[in-house]
């Protein structure tokens, strides 16, 4: 058992989100960051989906109940236990009692708190993930609270042999002497180009609009959240207005509005939607696209499938490799 001596501003239940329930309007949710979900719960011996916190800009205080094996991914939030910093991408083991303080994140938007066995909510459409626009999900369908008390899963064989291993360390918080490598980490930092695969109505940008698109920057807008990033910067336009049916949409669709800039699309995403669709972003790069916050630019650049594929295939190898040296532990 876990609990929560102050909330953060937006901190949920994540895991890897819904399958098979859009057809029925339900949207797929699940962590923004889904890198940097992975792999914290390969690092404490969790399945790929476990649920897990996600923290937005700053994050709770937590008190454990119990001897934990912990680890924080994603955005670097200056996390520290008993006021000692921890390491980030590395497995931790804290004792009974212990308490955990985030700050504000250092770098990026969105940090993982993975805790061995994950965190035992009621699943919801088969996931444990909290969709706070239909009030489902995590603890009561919504962020969590000053004073939540969430539950913990039994930890599995593997965090086991990670604790073991740990207890032979001296001290009260044990880190790994290991970490997670670094191109498993979430790219955070600068202005980053993201791969744009061409979408449905990509054609049906008049010239100058389309070489705004991937020759300009565009800045994250105020209002962005978990549904959708709104875009700020070159205004597009359209060879000539379009009348269109509502179609299916996933993470990462690039739509441009009547307003002539861009959304994408997030994990919170609607099920369908009637905008024009410019793209789909290559979907390696959506965990650094979920660590923008708002003020925060981007580089949009053309891609093909195969290349995405390519991709995709390496960093799958690579959390496999991954998961593979952590079993011979």
């Amino acid at each position: 058992m876990l609990r929560l001596g102050t909330a953060g501003l937006f901190t949920t239940v994540q895991d890897l989100g819904r399958r098979g329930h859009q057809r029925e309007g339900v949207p797929a949710g699940g962590a923004m960051d889904r890198l940097a979900l992975r792999v914290g719960n390969l690092l404490v011996g969790n399945d790929d989906g476990a649920a897990a916190l996600e923290t937005t800009l700053f994050g709770p205080t937590i008190t454990f109940d119990q001897e934990t094996l912990l680890a924080v991914t994603g955005g670097d939030a200056g996390v520290s236990v008993n006021d000692r910093q921890l390491p980030m991408y590395r497995p931790v083991l804290v004792p009974a009692g212990a308490t955990l303080h985030y700050g504000r994140e250092v770098r990026g938007c969105r940090s993982y708190l993975a805790i061995a066995g994950g965190i035992d909510v009621p699943r919801v459409f088969g996931s444990r993930s909290t969709y706070t626009r239909g009030a489902f999900g995590g603890c009561d369908g919504r962020a969590l609270r000053t004073g939540d008390r969430l539950p913990i899963a039994a930890a599995s064989d593997a965090a086991r042999r990670i604790i073991t291993r740990l207890r032979a360390q001296s001290g009260d918080i044990l880190v790994a002497r290991w970490s997670a490598a670094p191109s498993l980490r979430t790219h955070i930092g600068g202005r980053p180009t993201v791969r744009l695969l061409p979408g449905a109505h990509l054609a049906a940008l008049d010239d100058p609009s389309r070489d705004r698109l991937f020759g300009t920057a565009f800045r994250v807008g105020a209002s962005s959240d978990r549904m959708g990033y709104r875009l700020e910067g070159a205004t597009l336009s359209l060879r000539q207005p379009l009348e269109l049916l509502s179609e299916a949409v996933a993470f990462g669709t690039v739509q441009l509005p009547p307003g002539g800039q861009p959304i994408i699309l997030m994990a919170d995403r609607q099920t369908v939607g009637g905008y024009p669709r410019l793209g789909e972003l290559a979907s390696v790069d959506l965990p650094t696209v979920a660590q923008l916050r708002p003020g925060d630019s981007l580089h949009f650049a053309p891609t093909t499938l195969d290349e995405a594929q390519r991709a995709y295939l390496r960093r799958e190898r690579e959390l496999e490799q991954a998961r593979v040296a952590i079993a011979l532990l």
